[in-house]
């Protein structure tokens, strides 16, 4: 029988209506995206176009991301993904947040020169609860249905030796050796592990456990999610779609943000500490910083770079610590560059001078207030004129004071990006 024209000519509006708000949703959803993998944007399949299983599912996609909690700081590059999170919460999805307390004690091969460190039970349960506490003013955390926050325990602890020989048989060593980093350390002689070989395949298991649609990750996590839509046809669930983020680079513009490399800016910082680092992001990487770390619109930023920056430092504070902590900052921040170091003094880290044994000279102040990482360090800064107090140069490595009464309430500052206020 055939469909009369007008009702093929209304489907069709219906569909494209319907495709024309998937895409614009997805615009918001892939803004800063690096891949989205299978993408075959001119089929109709929902296994392999993303927009498709956005317009035509009933219900709302479980959208997958996994942490392993094997440290106990979230800087701006992790929030990449949680932000991400958030975008597929906010048009009505589900966020699947897995912790990893059972894939930590592994820890992810992913860039490592050699085997990581095993961690404890009792240590993953502790970095865990820091890693919510952290990420909870990016997710949403109280719409029914939103989040749904698992641990892999509850299924990889379970898996006996027949369903473990299950899941190797799903992979080869030459597949496993493809892996980034695997067939550098094979190369160069660098033990692999026998249970660095499960960890893949164990993250890989928790799509197949929380049934996911869609998982998240960095660009280094390609292999891993790869592996979880493997599993998942294995076991006879519909695959699902990878989204890959870029890696965040550093304060410095140059190198991957890492707190290793100091060139981090953490979620637990302080409003003037986080705002004085941000303000001096590089033009370099401005436009990267924006696009993942903001959600202001891209065409609607100022021309000069300086009010960007300034743009740039006082919206991600605000994420964090609201707009009057984030105003104050600016202040604060203000004041320290034009030497007023005394104004808005309660947003400055406090370093309490009771542990110092007077007389002290100034670079052991500094290296003892973690503004710098060891008195060889402190001298260095010093010589090259980054050391202040009150907004005024340090020029004398020994230089001494003879009591902690001539420097309480005084700002200690390293740099434009470090500043302390010293207490007695």
């Amino acid at each position: 029988m055939s469909v009369p024209d007008s009702t093929v000519e209304q489907q069709s509006n219906f569909m494209n209506d319907l495709l024309s708000g998937t895409q614009q949703d997805l615009a918001w959803l892939q803004r800063g995206t690096s891949e989205i993998f299978p993408d075959q944007p001119a089929s109709h399949s929902v296994d392999d176009n993303l927009q498709q299983r956005l317009a035509k599912s009933d219900a709302p996609l479980r959208i997958k991301f996994g942490i392993d909690p094997t440290g106990t700081d979230v800087h701006l590059g992790h929030s990449i993904v949680f932000r991400k999170l958030r975008a597929f919460q906010d048009a009505g999805h589900t966020a699947v947040l897995i912790i990893g307390d059972f894939t930590a004690r592994i820890g992810d091969p992913t860039g490592k020169s050699e085997v990581r460190r095993q961690l404890t039970e009792a240590d993953v349960a502790a970095n865990a609860q820091t890693y919510l506490d952290q990420v909870r003013p990016i997710l949403d955390f109280d719409t029914p249905g939103r989040l749904e926050i698992r641990y892999n325990s509850e299924w990889l602890a379970s898996l006996d030796l027949s369903k473990i020989l299950s899941l190797l048989t799903t992979m080869t060593v030459g597949q496993m050796l493809a892996k980034e980093g695997f067939a550098d350390r094979y190369d160069k002689g660098n033990p692999i592990f026998l249970h660095e070989f499960l960890y893949p395949l164990m993250q890989g298991y928790d799509s197949v456990a929380v049934k996911a649609d869609v998982e998240l990750g960095g660009t280094d996590q390609k292999f891993n999610i790869a592996v979880g839509r493997d599993l998942q046809r294995h076991f006879g669930i519909r695959p699902q779609f990878g989204l890959l983020l870029p890696i965040l680079v550093g304060t410095d513009g140059t190198q991957k943000m890492s707190k290793s490399l100091g060139n981090y800016v953490a979620l637990l910082e302080d409003p003037l500490t986080m705002y004085s680092k941000l303000e001096k992001t590089p033009d370099a990487v401005l436009k990267q910083y924006f696009e993942l770390l903001t959600n202001l619109p891209l065409d609607q930023l100022p021309e000069n770079p300086r009010e960007c920056q300034k743009l740039l430092a006082l919206d991600v504070v605000t994420q964090y610590h609201g707009r009057d902590a984030a105003l104050q900052a600016q202040e604060a921040a203000i004041a320290l560059v034009q030497g007023v170091g005394k104004t808005q003094q309660t947003v400055v880290p406090e370093f309490s001078l009771v542990g110092v044994e007077f007389p002290a000279k100034i670079f052991y102040i500094v290296s003892a207030s973690g503004l710098c990482k060891s008195s060889s360090d402190a001298r260095r800064q010093i010589q090259g004129g980054a050391v202040k107090l009150d907004g005024d140069r340090i020029d004398q490595v020994d230089m001494t004071f003879e009591s902690a009464a001539a420097l309480a309430g005084r700002t200690l500052s390293v740099g434009t990006k470090r500043f302390v206020r010293l207490v007695a």
